[in-house]
């Protein structure tokens, strides 16, 4: 398995260092629905794909309600999720208004990671990825 990536020149003037270099961005072929991923996982237990998919969004809306009232999330074998804000910088704490200065939330999320005996860090969904580029065939 591999993740397809093309190459992209950077084109941002204001950053001297990073100007008109070439960085590897990921392409992605297609997007798997919740419906798929619960027929792929009914062949592999028990559960029925309504099952599973009842699971699934009741966990999506959980996680919602908790991650907003300020909770992290943590699914074992996967990783951590939690809000974070973007927001504008004042001078003086006092000076700062939420209503103002926050501009938006986003979600984070970082894998679950194992660190061996030998240094190496095994995260949860990127262990073992490959990056190939992805080659488009001329006719």
């Amino acid at each position: 398995m591999a993740v397809f990536y093309r190459l992209q020149q950077k084109n941002d003037r204001k950053c001297r260092q990073t100007f008109g270099k070439w960085y590897a961005r990921a392409v992605h072929m297609e997007t798997v629905e919740t419906n798929e991923l619960a027929m792929m996982m009914q062949q592999n237990c028990t559960l029925k794909r309504s099952d599973i998919v009842a699971v699934i969004s009741e966990l999506v809306d959980t996680m919602t309600r908790e991650m907003q009232n300020g909770k992290r999330i943590r699914l074992d074998g996967l990783g951590t999720f939690k809000i974070g804000l973007t927001s504008e910088g004042v001078s003086d704490p006092k000076d700062f208004r939420p209503e103002r200065h926050v501009k938006g939330t986003h979600v984070l999320f970082y894998p679950e990671t194992h660190v061996m005996r030998d240094g190496q860090r095994l995260r949860a969904l990127l262990t073992g990825t490959k990056a190939r580029e992805l080659t488009v065939e001329k006719r």
